[in-house]
C-alpha cells in the first residue's frame, strides 16, 4: 500500500468515525508512554536491561496508559477498530471482512519471513539456532498451537496497532499543520512499527531477528489504517506467528 492510497485511506476513516458521532478523541498523547517508556530502556545500564521487569515495563505503561485513555473516551471499542459491524460504506464490512484481509495478510507474510529466517538470515551467515530457546519455544506444542499464539496476537495488536496506532493517528488528524494532518498515516504506522520493533522483550528475546518486526509492523499497520479493523490484524499476526513457529519447529527442532 502507498503512501497516497494510505493517507486516503486514513481520511476516509476520519470522516466516518466523525459521521458515527465519536466526536472528538482525549487523551491521545497518552502514546507517547511507551514510546519514551522504550526509548528509555536504550540508555539503561546493561545490568538493568537484563531484567524481565525492565524489558516489560514500556508493554504494561501501554495497557495502564490504554485504561486511563479507556477512561477518558467514549466509543473506544470503534476507536480502537473493534466494531462487531466494522465500519461502513467502504471502509470495514466488520469480522467478516477482518477474516479475509487478516487469512490473506498473515499468510503472505507468514510464508515470506520463513524464507527470510530459513534461507536468507542463514545464507548471510547469521544465527537462528537461538530461536530453539526461547521462552515461547519452551512452551508445548500443543499449548502454543493455536492458543497462546492467539491470545498473544490480540493482546499485542490491541497494543501496537489498536491503541498507540490509533493515537498516533489522532495525534497527528488534530495538529494544525495541514503536512502533519496529511502525512499522519504514514508518520503514525512509522512510529508504532519503530516502537513495536524495538520493544525491549521483543529485543532480548529475538535479539537481531528483531528488525523483522519493522515490516511486520508496517504491514499490520497499513492494514489498520486501510480497514480500521483490528479483527484483521489480529488474524493476520495470528496466522503469520503459527507459519513461523511451525516452520521452525519442523527446521531446527
Amino acid at each position: 500500500m502507498d503512501a497516497v492510497s494510505t493517507s486516503r485511506d486514513a481520511l476516509r476513516v476520519m470522516r466516518h468515525a466523525r459521521a458515527l458521532d465519536l466526536g472528538p478523541e482525549r487523551l491521545s498523547v497518552l502514546a507517547l508512554v511507551p514510546a519514551i517508556a522504550t526509548g528509555f530502556y536504550y540508555v539503561l545500564p546493561p545490568g538493568l536491561q537484563e531484567l524481565a521487569t525492565i524489558q516489560f515495563l514500556p508493554q504494561a505503561l501501554a495497557y495502564g496508559s490504554l485504561i486511563v485513555w479507556i477512561r477518558g473516551n467514549h466509543g473506544c471499542m470503534a476507536r480502537l477498530g473493534l466494531r462487531s459491524d466494522g465500519l461502513r460504506q467502504g471502509i470495514g464490512q466488520g469480522i467478516g471482512q477482518g477474516i479475509g484481509w487478516g487469512l490473506g495478510v498473515g499468510l503472505a507474510l507468514g510464508l515470506c519471513n520463513v524464507w527470510v529466517l530459513l534461507r536468507l538470515v542463514p545464507w548471510l551467515g547469521a544465527d537462528i539456532q537461538f530461536l530453539t530457546e526461547t521462552a515461547h519455544a519452551q512452551v508445548p506444542v500443543l499449548v502454543m498451537l493455536p492458543w497462546a499464539i492467539i491470545l498473544i496476537a490480540i493482546f499485542v495488536e490491541l497494543n501496537f496497532r489498536g491503541f498507540q496506532l490509533g493515537r498516533w493517528l489522532a495525534l497527528c488528524g488534530q495538529s494544525n499543520r495541514a503536512v502533519v494532518n496529511h502525512a499522519g498515516p504514514v508518520v503514525a504506522v512509522g512510529i508504532s512499527s519503530i516502537v513495536f520493533a524495538f520493544d525491549p522483550f521483543m529485543v532480548a528475546t529475538f535479539q537481531h531477528l528483531h528488525w523483522i518486526a519493522i515490516w511486520d509492523g508496517v504491514v499490520w499497520g497499513a492494514l489498520w489504517v486501510r480497514l480500521r479493523n483490528l479483527y484483521a490484524t489480529i488474524i493476520a499476526h495470528a496466522v503469520e506467528v503459527i507459519i513461523l513457529y511451525s516452520a521452525i519447529r519442523v527446521a531446527l527442532m
